[in-house]
Formats: structure tokens, sequence, C-alpha cells
């Protein structure tokens, strides 16, 4: 990892080799793989953070959520609304805001995302919410290690994954208005695949960041980006997952 530019790295540690440098590299190597694991740990607690603070506050709410959908309050299209708003704030204003700003917007996003998640829990069983969250998170995990540990580069797959997650957001909209059964299941399907895809992309982007960020400021910010991203990937493949798997009330 450190001896990329040794013209015979497989002579390290052997005949001829110099030991206190053999040393040094391999500690070198180790401080690495060291911070890369702190770094990960980091934004995989922050995202399982905030999805329990997310789940709890959908639980508070659930009663306020069944009131605004009978009275057609449009208030319910604000709460559904709001957490796009957080989103663009964090992803556009990370360079303006501090790393204690950029968390607390974190964590009113992810309160603001249970406020939206409230109204799952009024079409869907309890039971089948949770067997839909076990699987999600299984694959969830499943895919994050492959995206971890894999030595193919991700890159052009993460160029079709995205112009594909344009494509389901254009047809969702427009399946506003045409209300077709048909396509709703093709968004779900298609939903399921692009963000499970994502999740191994994004894991290995946000893994390649690290050397990229090492030891500067930006670090701990980028560990809260990185929560927000694979926090976004696992509920949006939760929420298309639902579609198949939920049983309505």
């Amino acid at each position: 990892m450190a001896n990329w530019n040794d013209p015979q790295p497989t002579r390290m540690g052997g005949f001829g080799a110099s030991p206190s440098l053999s040393g040094a590299m391999v500690g070198s190597a180790g401080a690495v793989d060291q911070g890369l694991r702190r770094y990960m740990l980091s934004i995989y607690n922050y995202m399982a953070s905030g999805v329990l603070l997310s789940g709890i506050v959908a639980l508070l709410f659930r009663g306020v959520a069944e009131q605004l959908i009978l009275t057609g309050s449009p208030l319910l299209w604000v709460i559904m609304l709001s957490p796009l708003a957080f989103v663009m704030v964090m992803s556009f204003g990370a360079n303006r805001l501090s790393t204690g700003a950029l968390q607390a917007t974190f964590w009113g996003f992810c309160a603001v995302m249970g406020l939206s998640l409230s109204t799952i829990f009024t079409v869907y069983t309890g039971a089948s919410i949770a067997a839909t969250f076990f699987a999600a998170a299984g694959a969830f995990a499943g895919l994050s290690l492959v995206g971890y540990t894999t030595k193919k580069d991700l890159t052009g797959m993460g160029s079709f994954l995205i112009m594909g997650l344009f494509g389901i957001i254009i047809a969702s909209v427009i399946n506003l208005f045409l209300k077709s059964p048909g396509l709703y299941w093709a968004i779900s399907f298609l939903g399921v695949l692009i963000f499970a895809g994502l999740t191994a992309y994004d894991t290995q982007r946000l893994k390649n960041a690290y050397y990229q960020l090492q030891g500067s400021e930006f670090m701990g910010k980028a560990v809260v980006l990185g929560a927000l991203t694979l926090y976004l990937d696992f509920i949006n493949m939760f929420q298309f997952l639902l579609s198949f798997m939920g049983d309505r009330r």
C-alpha cells in the first residue's frame, strides 16, 4: 500500500532489504489501515444513529401523521418535502458550515425524515415494516461489505446507476399524474436494484476519499456527509423494498 513506487517491492523484508525501512513501511501501512477503519466506523455509527433517530420519531408521530392524512392538511406536504431542503443545505453548504453546524443539520435531517417516514406507519402493518427493515439492513450490510472489500473499480457502474436514479425520479413524477400500477411496480423494482448498487459504489467511493482527505480539516465534515450518503441509500432501498414486502393495513 505504501510501497507503490518501489521498483522491487517483492524484496521488502528479504535478503539485502533494510530492516528499518521495511519496518517503517509496514508501520505506515498499519497506521493507514487503522485510520481507515476509524473513519469508516465513524460514518457507520453516524448513519446507524441517524436511522435509529428517524425510526423513533416515526413511531412517536404516527398518530399525528394519521390525523394529517385524514384531514388532508397541506402540512403533510411540508413534512414530506422538508428532508430535501436539509439534503440540499448539507450538500451545497458543507464548505460554509462548520463541522458542528453540519452535524446539527444532519441530526435535524434525521428527525425531519422520521416525520416523513411516519406516514409509512399509517399504511403498512408494523410486522411487515419490521421484516422489511431487517431485510434491507441485511442487504445493506452485505452490499456495503462488497463495496469495501472489492478490488474492482465501481466508478463506471456508479455513473450508470446515478443516471438510472434520475430516470426513476422523472418516472415517479410522471406517475403522480398517470397513476399507473405497472409503472409503479417497475419503479419500485428498479429502485431496489439502483440503491443496492449505489450502496456498494458509495462505500467504495467513501473508502477511496479517505486517502485524499486524511489529515485535512475537512475530514470531520466528510464523515457526516458520508453518513448522509449511506443513510439515503439505506432508507430509499428500504422504502422501495417495502412496496413488495409490506402488508397494507
